[in-house]
């Protein structure tokens, strides 16, 4: 099953499940140090309490966090970001400058993703969506270090899964926070040759040579490890890598081949264009297809959507 990953409590770094959807889906994370902590990332407005629980569990109160860092603000990441706030009375938001508006007026946030899915869904998915005070809004440079008690946490520029994208290094543990720029990789399809990954697509701003070099800047820093918000860690990172560019630039063919067919119904021969794909992926990997493309359905669904969205830009 590949390389063992070190504990990386014992580094401070702590996965904290979400629940949105189902177990081992959307992850947020918590990096300790000397008593001072962040997350980074935090799920949506109903992840507030497993938040806190996650400091309580290790002794700390709200007033210990210092900053909350959003990796892009999608709502499966950053939608619950205004509630946790009125939790931390210490923490300030670092984000990514793009993404900054959004935080303080998540109107236009909230409007789309209801056109989307959905008055009903949104409440019981998402929940509240509160602003934030401007005041507590950081925007990060591509390169900036922030000071959590002597560690230091790396945010850099990685466009490509969404143009306001950031990801984190922690040189403690040389492992990534990759929000969704590494892609997905859940661990119930762990199989015999190691982790099943695949790209990140979904709406509205995916743009695949982006991406590629964001994957590459991230193995570029030789990193141990990469901490997935969908879902969890994931060692072998070379590996996993290399098929994730190899995976996009199969996205790109499958993409244009669908469209020269026409637009009307591109979103739904992509999905079944994918789903074939990833369905021999998982057979080259020793998996078994059914329980791939089952785990898989939601992801497969958005990475139709945001694939029509990028075709369709690159024929304007």
């Amino acid at each position: 099953m590949g390389e063992q990953l070190p504990a990386f409590s014992a580094q401070g770094i702590h996965c904290i499940d979400t629940g949105l959807v189902r177990p081992g889906f959307d992850a947020a994370w918590l990096v300790v140090e000397q008593g001072r902590a962040a997350f980074i990332d935090c799920g949506t407005s109903h992840a507030v309490p497993a938040m806190l629980q996650a400091l309580a569990r290790l002794g700390l109160g709200p007033e210990a966090v210092d900053w909350l860092i959003l990796t892009h603000v999608h709502l499966d990441h950053a939608g619950g970001a205004g509630a946790l706030l009125v939790h931390l009375p210490h923490a300030r938001v670092l984000v990514h400058p793009r993404g900054a508006p959004h935080l303080i007026d998540p109107s236009r946030l909230v409007a789309g993703a209801t056109a989307v899915y959905g008055a009903e869904e949104m409440a019981r998915s998402y929940g509240q969506v509160l602003p934030i005070d401007p005041a507590r809004v950081h925007c990060a440079s591509d390169g900036q270090s922030i000071d959590l008690a002597g560690r230091a946490l790396l945010c850099i520029d990685t466009p490509g899964h969404a143009r306001h994208h950031l990801c984190v290094f922690d040189a403690r543990s040389r492992s990534w926070f990759t929000g969704d720029t590494f892609g997905i990789s859940y661990r119930e399809l762990d199989g015999p040759h190691g982790h099943f990954i695949i790209p990140t697509t979904s709406p509205v701003q995916f743009e695949p040579e982006p991406l590629k070099q964001s994957i590459v800047r991230l193995l570029d820093h030789a990193p141990l490890a990469m901490h997935l918000t969908h879902y969890g860690s994931v060692g072998q990172v070379d590996r996993l890598g290399q098929q994730l560019l190899e995976q996009i630039d199969a996205m790109v063919v499958i993409g244009r081949q669908a469209l020269a067919v026409g637009e009307n119904g591109l979103e739904d021969r992509l999905f079944s264009a994918l789903s074939a794909y990833y369905a021999h992926r998982a057979e080259q990997a020793g998996l078994a297809t059914e329980p791939v493309l089952r785990a898989l359905a939601i992801d497969i669904r958005l990475n139709a959507q945001g694939m029509v969205c990028w075709l369709q830009r690159e024929q304007r």
